[in-house]
């Protein structure tokens, strides 16, 4: 089954939707088959993946059918349809053939109240008994469909029901951050809000209405998988060093503590695999400027750009030796991922042997 991995950080601007999309494309080169998923109502993934510039472009992406998008793709279960939901119509990303997209919808967001209301666990749940389990069904059923190995979910910044059930569904999350004042404040709200959300799934997985559903409501078995730290400065490095050092103590102090109490975080796992402890960023990338630009109105990867995008000159020699450590850095990240990911698989599998 195609391993999970959701991406969130209810600080906005922090490179999440460019992780993802870079990192997926990544994995897809690396051989394995990717899929996309858009769970922002901004659709910003939507829209570098399948070139759309404007509202009107997705509007009439929509008209197609089947489902070609998360919300259309859940309707029988929050519109209380007649059919079961099936896997979604996903588009494979040009370019590469390995990877593919389902998009989001620019109304996900109207979703949203029925799912605060099913999560509630309140009397309402006989009616809404199907709402919890149905997104994790839906893409666990468009990952069928597509024979994919792993899922990479892009979430928006709030601490959203969507976003924690996503979460709280998912195999692993990775934190993205930039450095500054305002992740380190951020880390020290994800300390308080994860552990909430992994009880809430503790105990909607114990209710028997939801373990009894269409689409079921399964035990929380997520992992923390890393933060990843982007847009540094490296002109600037004693102000990106002093905010990494404000990150690392939240991460140390508070929020490595409370994955490690919540059973979110295996510690000697982490260390063997990725390497370092987890309260250290995984991988840390530059902040690329022109050259993002130039990835956006290219919409492929900055590791993918065509040779008459590097410029000329001097120029184009900086270009290729920063494109080359882009490169670098998402093989590596990807690597890791592919590492922990087996790591887990193999520990899972000796103990079910035993």
């Amino acid at each position: 089954m195609a391993k999970i991995i959701s991406f969130f950080n209810h600080k906005g601007g922090v490179g999440k939707t460019t992780t993802v999309f870079s990192l997926g494309w990544m994995m897809a080169e690396l051989g394995k088959r990717v899929l996309l998923v858009d769970f922002d109502p901004q659709c910003n993934l939507t829209g570098l993946t399948l070139k759309f510039k404007e509202i009107d472009d997705l509007e009439q992406f929509y008209t197609a059918k089947p489902a070609n998008n998360v919300r259309d793709a859940l309707a029988p279960a929050f519109e209380c349809q007649p059919v079961l939901i099936s896997g979604a119509e996903c588009v494979q990303i040009d370019k590469q053939p390995n990877l593919f997209i389902l998009p989001g919808h620019l109304e996900m967001a109207q979703y949203e109240a029925t799912l605060g209301l099913a999560q509630q666990l309140g009397h309402e749940l006989i009616v809404l008994k199907n709402i919890p389990g149905s997104l994790k069904y839906m893409i666990d059923r468009t990952a069928e469909k597509y024979n994919i190995d792993y899922v990479l979910v892009d979430l928006n910044p709030s601490l959203s029901p969507i976003n924690m059930n996503i979460i709280m569904t998912s195999d692993y999350f990775i934190v993205p951050m930039q450095p500054d004042y305002f992740s380190a404040m951020a880390i020290n709200s994800l300390s308080k809000a994860l552990p909430n959300w992994k009880k809430w799934a503790e105990k909607a997985s114990q209710t028997n209405i939801l373990r009894e559903a269409t689409y079921p409501f399964l035990p929380p078995h997520v992992q923390f998988a890393g933060a990843i730290i982007s847009r540094f400065q490296p002109y600037s490095m004693e102000a990106s060093v002093l905010f990494q050092k404000w990150i690392n103590q939240a991460m140390k102090d508070k929020f490595v503590p409370k994955m490690r109490d919540h059973h979110m975080l295996d510690i000697d796992v982490f260390k063997k695999v990725m390497g370092i402890d987890p309260s250290e960023s995984i991988v840390q990338a530059k902040d690329f400027k022109s050259l993002m630009a130039k990835s956006h109105e290219e919409n492929v990867p900055i590791f993918c750009l065509p040779p008459d995008a590097k410029g000329t000159g001097t120029r184009a020699i900086t270009n290729e030796g920063n494109i080359q450590e882009y490169y670098d850095l998402y093989k590596t990240l990807a690597n890791k991922i592919f590492a922990l990911s087996e790591c887990r698989h193999n520990t899972s599998e000796s103990s079910k042997a035993a």
